[in-house]
């Protein structure tokens, strides 16, 4: 009875180690993800000669988010070695919203998108310090997403301090999610963003955006990002 109790006790202990070391192998590498994060981005900027889209950007004010102050639709042309520009196809609302707050924002794409700059603002280990949020996850647009936690190693109005949602299966970039780690101009707050993306031949591109501001002297300002037709012209594969 001993020697059968010992062999039983040593099968459970078997079992459960394997078990253990079957759980510690699905859990999530968090030097891999942010390697293959890292690769994506690279990869992205070799590939990817030259794309546009149609962004449609709408502001509103105060606790309003049913009828716009102002609107504009515009068609972004990127190409490498270039960086981005634009072409405003419509526009209606507050004209001085769309002189102070819709055109610096395009501007300011254009410097973000400098070839000499732009890889300063990509969401990469080299710009971010990154944690992977253990046992954290969301289901974003049906995708199983992990969490990262991120914090920019310098301040930006366009560099995020909160967490970076990335797909359980290939850790491309989903969702970004935060707060801007600088104001974007003396007259605003706290900044919220939010930017979602959709795998788009192979490449992680932006679907949706979304920054929130408050102030003393402006208020509350929302401003929506929606991001549509693409089209690529890619490297062609050797």
């Amino acid at each position: 009875m001993h020697l059968r109790a010992a062999r039983a006790i040593v099968a459970t202990s078997v079992v459960a180690l394997l078990f253990a070391a079957h759980l510690h192998a699905q859990e999530p590498d968090a030097t891999t993800i942010i390697r293959d994060l890292d690769a994506a981005n690279q990869a992205r900027f070799d590939h990817v000669l030259r794309f546009t889209d149609v962004e449609h950007y709408t502001v509103f004010r105060g606790s309003d988010e049913t009828h716009p102050a102002a609107e504009m639709t515009v068609k972004m042309t990127y190409e490498r070695g270039i960086g981005k520009n634009y072409v405003i196809l419509s526009q209606s609302g507050s004209s001085l919203i769309q002189r102070v707050g819709m055109k610096p924002l395009l501007d300011n794409e254009k410097v973000i998108n400098d070839p000499a700059k732009v890889a300063q603002s990509w969401f990469t280990s080299a710009n971010y310090e990154m944690q992977l949020s253990s046992g954290v996850t969301q289901t974003i647009d049906g995708r199983a997403c992990l969490a990262l936690a991120i914090r920019p190693r310098r301040k930006a109005p366009n560099m995020i301090d909160g967490t970076l949602w990335v797909d359980a299966n290939n850790h491309t970039l989903v969702e970004v999610e935060g707060i801007a780690s600088k104001s974007p101009s003396v007259f605003a707050g706290t900044t919220k963003m939010m930017r979602r993306y959709a795998n788009m031949q192979g490449y992680a591109m932006a679907t949706h955006a979304r920054a929130e501001s408050s102030s003393m002297l402006f208020g509350r300002t929302v401003v929506v990002i929606d991001y549509s037709d693409y089209h690529f012209e890619l490297r062609p594969a050797r």
